[in-house]
């Protein structure tokens, strides 16, 4: 059962015929995932939909204002400002704008080999949360490059750079801190406060209960956190950083591989070359003379 209202000012949506989705399959880039269909509808009173087998692609819905509602086995979720909703492909679902504050939404279909990327976000609220970095404008930039394009044709190159387009919109989803993290650094989170003074201290020598008590915690503690939440002990993580700062040195500096090795708080240069090789699987000279 499927009905909406006949139109929404100002709604606009493409739908990309079936020739166009096979190319799609077949295509070495847009096969991982591809849009089939997308659109904006705003203030959509009255907007309703239930597919009793689901339908062939995902469908992503984004409430940019208003409120809405999705039936997704057997429970309903109420969306509002902000947040997002993916039904996964063949299954049974409904979904509506509420009667008194409809929505305004941004949606689309896709599909692909490559879906199972993001299935941890798929059947479940994604909630975007307001702040200084949330980055909205930038993630409906996204979406508009990708309509914009296909509403250019549907060349090889336009479905192409789509597909990379909606990868990156997932993507900014999925790992919401990431996609934040080019705005700033969020004081509040411990661990990207903590990996911010291991970048500012990478030439000073600095311990783990040095790291530990900036951000306000115990060692012991503060090591269980960081190393749950990053996957690698902080002390770890920190020697990571000091190899990167250490392929910017040999790659952009005239600096000699001792004097990186002294800057960076390594015993001597055979210790760095050592943690090097260990980080890079080359060493520090065979990285100069490749990448310099």
């Amino acid at each position: 059962m499927e009905k909406v209202a006949e139109g929404f000012k100002g709604e606009k949506a493409i739908v990309t015929p079936y020739n166009i989705r096979n190319l799609q399959r077949e295509n070495n880039i847009t096969k991982q995932l591809f849009v089939s269909h997308i659109g904006y509808y705003p203030h959509a009173e009255n907007h309703f939909r239930e597919r009793e087998k689901g339908t062939n692609e995902n469908v992503f819905i984004y409430c940019e204002s208003g409120c809405g509602w999705v039936s997704y086995k057997g429970e309903k979720y109420i969306l509002t400002k902000n947040q997002a909703f993916i039904l996964p492909a063949n299954e049974q679902h409904a979904y509506g704008a509420d009667e008194v504050n409809p929505w305004s939404i941004y949606w689309l279909h896709f599909c692909g080999e490559g879906v199972a990327m993001f299935s941890s976000i798929i059947g479940k609220t994604i909630s975007l949360e307001e702040s200084d970095k949330s980055r909205y404008d930038d993630r409906f930039q996204l979406f508009e490059e990708m309509y914009q394009n296909l509403e250019m044709g549907y060349s090889p190159e336009n479905l192409e750079y789509v597909s990379f387009c909606l990868m990156h919109f997932l993507a900014s989803l999925k790992y919401i801190n990431q996609f934040r993290e080019i705005k700033k650094v969020r004081e509040t989170d411990f661990v990207q406060k903590s990996i911010s003074f291991m970048k500012e201290n990478m030439e000073n020598k600095i311990t783990l209960e040095d790291i530990a008590q900036h951000v306000g915690y115990s060692a012991s503690h503060f090591s269980a956190l960081f190393s749950e939440r990053t996957s690698y002990a902080p002390m770890e993580y920190y020697n990571q950083l000091k190899i990167q700062r250490a392929c910017s040195f040999l790659q952009f500096s005239d600096l000699k591989i001792k004097e990186i090795a002294f800057r960076l708080g390594y015993y001597d240069q055979f210790h760095f070359s050592k943690a090097f090789n260990k980080e890079m699987e080359i060493t520090p000279k065979e990285y100069r003379r490749r990448y310099k």
